[in-house]
């Protein structure tokens, strides 16, 4: 029980990222998603945007720590570092 409790957190932290990443490309570019992507590619800021977008896992990280779902809240976790680890080997290569 304990290991699906964190998956689901896991895939809440995923969720999260993505529609964290997706909503600040909606509010702040002018140009397509997929542009939008191209572009912060092109420019080297493609970390800098999964940063933007993994804010919205500090709304799921704490939801969960307040309805004591503290194993789901460490998926979440999971999901951020695997986030940190991923903008790390962008910025690397």
């Amino acid at each position: 029980m304990t290991r699906k409790e964190v998956l689901i957190g896991f895939f809440v932290g995923i969720i999260a990222n993505v529609l964290g990443t997706l909503l600040y490309i909606l509010i702040f570019s002018d140009l397509s998603i997929e542009d939008s992507i191209k572009v912060a590619r092109e420019q080297g800021h493609l970390g800098s945007l999964l940063a933007l977008g993994a804010l919205l896992n500090l709304v799921a990280f704490f939801g969960f720590i307040k309805l004591k779902r503290d194993l789901r809240a460490k998926g979440v976790l999971i999901a951020t570092f695997l986030t940190a680890f991923i903008i790390l080997m962008i910025k690397i290569f």
